[in-house]
């Protein structure tokens, strides 16, 4: 399963500072890790702005955590807006803490038997109408789709 998330070819950098974004850049993947962090970070390295605009605009973007939530149009209990991208809300660690991660499987984009590694995750609490849920569970949306972005609320990148 592991190969279902290799992208053959590609040439992949980490976005340290504002100099990288002169790179050539056709895909952004924001990962998971501690959202508030991440999203600080971006804004005091003069990152934030510039690849707000990128998503705008239209570039791929992936994100898994902490990076679903970076996107998220609202978060449930807190007022911080990051990018605002995607037109959802999120409720931050509500499959519970770090001792409560867990690894299940399930149904992603049609596609059965997809590994699924939850790790202090958020939860999909709503999502609007152009919304494209791809996977559940327990009835709640771990998987969104619309536009330019992707987003889970699980590491597909532990399957490995």
């Amino acid at each position: 399963m592991a190969a279902y998330w290799r992208l053959k070819g590609a040439e992949t950098f980490e976005i340290r500072q504002k100099s990288d974004l002169e790179r050539n850049i056709d895909m952004l993947a924001l990962p998971g890790g501690e959202s508030t962090v991440q999203g600080k970070l971006m804004k005091d390295l003069g990152l934030f702005e510039p690849l707000k605009k990128r998503i705008e605009d239209g570039i791929a973007v992936f994100a898994t955590c902490a990076g679903l939530i970076l996107l998220a149009e609202r978060i449930e209990g807190d007022d911080t807006v990051w990018f605002g991208s995607l037109p959802v809300t999120v409720k931050r660690n509500a499959y519970g803490r770090q001792l409560g991660s867990f690894k299940t499987t399930g149904m992603f984009d049609g596609k059965p038997g997809v590994p699924m590694t939850f790790i202090r995750a958020p939860a999909i609490t709503s999502v609007s109408p152009d919304v494209e849920i791809l996977s559940s569970f327990n009835g709640i949306p771990t998987a969104v789709r619309r536009r330019n972005i992707t987003a889970l609320a699980w590491h597909p990148e532990l399957a490995v």
